[in-house]
This record gives C-alpha cells, structure tokens and sequence, in this order.
C-alpha cells in the first residue's frame, strides 16, 4: 500500500480551544463528578436540575465551567458555519472567532441581566432564577454537541454542510427538550398568567434572538 499524505491546514488556535474545552471537562467531571454524570443525561431526566434546586446554582463551578465550554465551541460552531457557507475554506480568521465569541458572551449576559431584573421587579425572583438555570443547562449540553460537531468539522468531515446542518438540528433538538420541559412543569403558573408569560417570551425570548440572527445573517 502506498500511504496517502494528508494535508491538514494550520490550525494551532483551534487546537488550543479543542484543549481549553477538554481541560474544562476534566475539571467538571474531576471536581464535580455526581453533577458530571447526571449531567450527561439531561435531557432524558431531571437528576441534574434536581441536584441543584438550591440558591447560588447560577454560580455553582461545574455550572460556569460547562457555559465557558458552550460559548467556546457554539462561538467556534457559527465561525465554521458562516466561513462554510459563505464558501470560505479557511481557519485563518481567529479575529473574527473572536468577536463571534465576544457577541455571545455579551447576549448572554445582557439575557441574564434583563432576566433577573424582570424577577427583581416583578417579584419572581426564584422562579426566574430556576427558569435562567435551567435553560442555559440546556445550552451547556448543547455545547457538548456543538464540540463533537466541531471535531468532526475540523478533522474528519471537513466542509460538510449536511453535518453541520445535522449538528445545529441535534442542538435545536436539545434547546427545545429543555423548553418543553420548562413548560410542562410550570404550565398552571403559566395558565394563570398568560398575558405575562406572552410579554416575556416576546421581549426576552424572541426579540433577542431575532436581533442576534439578524446580526450574524447582516
């Protein structure tokens, strides 16, 4: 057999987020190992959320190590995503990695902001909080999609559209387990406060997503 040489492009600062995203894991599952493995099955049980049913959750470690590990690789995702279809075969742009990875953590963070404003003000804080956790647990195993996704990207399957589309559906997927879930335990509160529930989910849902989609599409 004659070996076939395979040329890989220089890819020395994805490489260093692929380990920065394997060393956050460690730590998780090193220092935190009952959140770890209740965490890998989020979305067939709610051991996890059961685990933290406790104030501080919002800044528990294993909880801000996994949305660094999210933001690190959906950031890393949209790069792949945007440089694929826009026909762009290149890894040399970590500037613009960069800024997507600055955007993110600024919509989460002003999300988060306007949430728990909305539970000062309107004296639902608890909820609010359960609700904030919950969801970016959600977006954290998201993450873990998004990381196995991106290996494959990066070193198995590179420039493939149908895997990244597969990707973003198995993410979409997940999100969405979360929320059905969300509603489900919550649906008489939500019953007898329709009106509420609608203004939030316009205001603090659907317009800034809109507003970030609208951003990465311009």
């Amino acid at each position: 057999m004659i070996p076939e040489y395979r040329n890989i492009a220089f890819l020395d600062w994805i490489t260093v987020l692929f380990f920065l995203s394997l060393v956050l894991i460690a730590l998780g599952k090193y220092f935190y190992k009952p959140a770890f493995y209740a965490f890998l099955a989020l979305p067939f049980n709610n051991k996890y959320i059961a685990l933290h049913k406790k104030k501080g959750k919002l800044v528990n470690g294993f909880h801000i190590f996994l949305t660094i590990f999210q933001l690190i690789n959906n950031a890393l995702l949209l790069y792949l995503a945007k440089n694929l279809f826009m026909g762009v075969d290149t890894f040399d742009q970590p500037s613009f990695y960069a800024m997507l990875l600055l955007i993110l953590f600024a919509f989460l963070m002003l999300k988060l902001f306007l949430q728990m404003a909305n539970g000062f003000f309107f004296e639902n804080y608890e909820l609010m909080t359960d609700t904030i956790f919950e969801k970016i647990s959600y977006w954290n195993y998201a993450g873990l999609i998004a990381f196995l996704g991106n290996l494959l990207l990066i070193f198995a399957f590179r420039g493939s559209k149908t895997l990244i589309i597969f990707t973003l559906a198995l993410m979409f997927l997940t999100i969405s387990i979360g929320w059905i879930n969300g509603l489900r335990n919550r649906q008489n509160l939500i019953f007898s406060n329709t009106l509420y529930f609608i203004l939030y989910l316009c205001a603090l849902e659907i317009a800034p997503l809109a507003i970030f989609i609208g951003y990465l599409k311009g």
